[in-house]
């Protein structure tokens, strides 16, 4: 029995055949997708982990009624699909599924070879859907949600108006402090954190920013009236932080220092030069700010299991 993510895991009844129940497969445990499973069922909306018996099988995403149990398409089948998915025109724009599989690539560090093998498709469709608008087939989303480590629905954009972390907790999470390297080394992924201040008006605020780690220093850029701005001379904490939805698991980090701003034009210079991203919220927002980390703390939730 071999599974992939988004597969759905049916156990029929031993007497009558009739489905008893059914489930999403939303974790694996093994590469080449044999059991146990985490399954999130259908009649109840927990996950639970599933060693699958004799009266189980694994209907697959791409195919039809409940009860029949047919092979996942071999690679080359999946690609000849994904390639007749393209568009036979269009502009050099891509569209919001590549954009997502493309930023997502990046952020994890792979090349469009590894991402295309580990997800079993083409590569010249992956550079396609990256570079084009196109409309990829399920199983193709799902296996390069597989690939990237994250879900159908984040590649689709699903849920963007709704706060991470709706999903259920796991039956047996595990919460363990971060020491402080392994805090260095999610910090240092540059990204959106978030910077605790006292406003203008002495009010406690919460803000967004782009950040990067320069170093060993946290360094944004913010208008000099912003909230944000509020933060300099200051002791001000920072953090960051992720959730896997499919598996309810995820990190946080908090950084908490002195945040000065910087002046030297030597040094400013050299910060814009290495920022990976200007400020999303646009604007002139010129002045760069740092943050020197005195106390560096984490915590990271997983399945007590792992």
């Amino acid at each position: 029995m071999r599974a992939h993510l988004g597969d759905q895991l049916v156990i029929e009844s031993p007497t009558t055949g009739v489905t008893r129940r059914d489930g999403e497969i939303v974790g694996l445990h093994h590469d080449d997708g044999t059991p146990p499973y985490d399954v999130r069922w259908s009649d109840t909306d927990e996950v639970t982990l599933v060693f699958p018996g004799p009266d189980a099988h694994i209907r697959h995403v791409e195919h039809g009624p409940p009860g029949t149990s047919h092979e996942s398409p071999q690679p080359d089948a999946v690609g000849a699909e994904a390639e007749s998915a393209a568009p036979t025109a269009g502009t050099a724009n891509p569209g919001d599924v590549g954009r997502r599989v493309a930023a997502e690539r990046r952020r994890k560090g792979l090349s469009r070879e590894e991402t295309a093998r580990r997800a079993r498709m083409s590569p010249g469709y992956l550079a396609y859907m990256e570079e084009h608008p196109a409309d990829p087939s399920v199983v193709t989303l799902v296996r390069l949600a597989d690939a990237l480590g994250t879900t159908l629905t984040a590649l689709r954009g699903g849920g963007l108006d709704l706060p991470p972390g709706q999903g259920l907790a796991l039956l047996r999470p595990q919460l363990r402090d971060l020491g402080p390297e392994e805090c260095r080394t999610l910090l240092s992924r540059h990204g959106v954190g978030r910077i605790a201040v006292s406003a203008s008006d002495g009010r406690p605020a919460v803000v967004p920013v782009n950040y990067e780690v320069i170093d060993d220093e946290i360094v944004f850029r913010t208008a000099p009236d912003s909230v944000a701005a509020a933060a300099v001379g200051r002791e001000v904490a920072f953090e960051v932080d992720h959730v896997d939805e499919a598996l309810s698991q995820g990190w946080s980090v908090l950084a908490v220092g002195p945040a000065n701003v910087v002046t030297q034009p030597d040094a400013v210079r050299r910060l814009a030069q290495r920022a990976h991203t200007t400020p999303w919220a646009g604007g002139e927002r010129e002045m760069w700010v740092s943050i020197r980390p005195t106390s560096l703390t984490g915590r990271r939730i997983t399945a007590a299991d792992q």
